[in-house]
């Protein structure tokens, strides 16, 4: 006998995540395709090992801490060769964007336009440690690199916040609507949908702005040479492993 079909949520936090129901090895397989999929796992490898080196558990005299050096500065490299050609999804991006205001198009070109120069310059820093270009390059573009990184996410998170302002008007609309429909006693069950989906979007949103703060605190540590407030070992390595593993969901619901 077929099993009967479960009833349709009348709450909205009771909507089922449809994620949850893929085959996870066909989920991983999509997920470890994607360039960014890779990159963020070897994001997490190495700030975990980050982590591990600056917290001193391990004494610098041991085999194992050289080994884990060697490791953290060969998965850096290794990340900075995924971001060749990158910085053209945010010329598209921002060829692609709809702007409202004169104020939304500053923030998209600082936005765009920072992080698509930080990638641009990143195939050169790479070249620089990969012993194609002279080292002697390597610091100046690093420096570069850092400073486009870091006027990038400003006008990221600035749009953020815009979006999520929005995102919240309309979760008020949504949840207005909800309860004249509860009131009036008509179907409500596609009102409730949206405004899971609504929540579950302004839920992405918020992590995608804490990742920005995440990753722009390691930008100005760069640019400060991990000198000043906010720029020890430890601190930005957190930091860097909070970025990644915010990514990493992102990038596994959205594939």
């Amino acid at each position: 006998m077929d099993p009967k079909p479960s009833p349709t949520p009348q709450n909205a936090n009771e909507i089922p995540n449809k994620q949850g129901q893929r085959d996870f090895l066909n989920h991983l397989e999509v997920y470890l395709a994607k360039r960014d999929g890779v990159d963020k796992l070897l994001k997490i490898s190495r700030y975990a090992t980050k982590i591990i080196l600056a917290s001193s558990v391990l004494p610098e005299t041991l085999i194992v801490t050289k080994r884990l050096k060697s490791f953290e500065s060969s998965v850096g490299l290794s990340r900075k060769a995924f971001r060749l050609g990158k910085f053209v999804q945010d010329v598209n991006a921002l060829r692609g964007s709809h702007f409202d205001s004169k104020q939304e198009i500053i923030l998209s070109i600082i936005a765009y336009g920072g992080e698509g120069l930080y990638y641009f310059v990143e195939q050169f820093v790479w070249l620089a440690k990969s012993g194609l270009i002279d080292s002697k390059h390597s610091k100046s573009l690093g420096k570069i690199s850092a400073w486009t990184e870091f006027v990038g996410y400003i006008g990221s998170i600035s749009l953020k916040f815009r979006d999520l302002k929005k995102l919240s008007e309309d979760e008020v609309c949504l949840e207005s609507s909800v309860e004249i429909a509860v009131t009036r006693g008509i179907g409500r069950q596609e009102e409730e949908r949206r405004l899971w989906k609504l929540r579950e979007k302004k839920l992405m949103k918020k992590l995608s702005i804490v990742q920005d703060f995440a990753d722009g605190l390691m930008a100005l540590a760069d640019i400060r040479d991990g000198r000043g407030q906010f720029s020890g070992p430890l601190l930005v390595s957190c930091a860097g492993l909070l970025s990644a593993l915010i990514s990493t969901h992102k990038n596994w619901v959205s594939c």
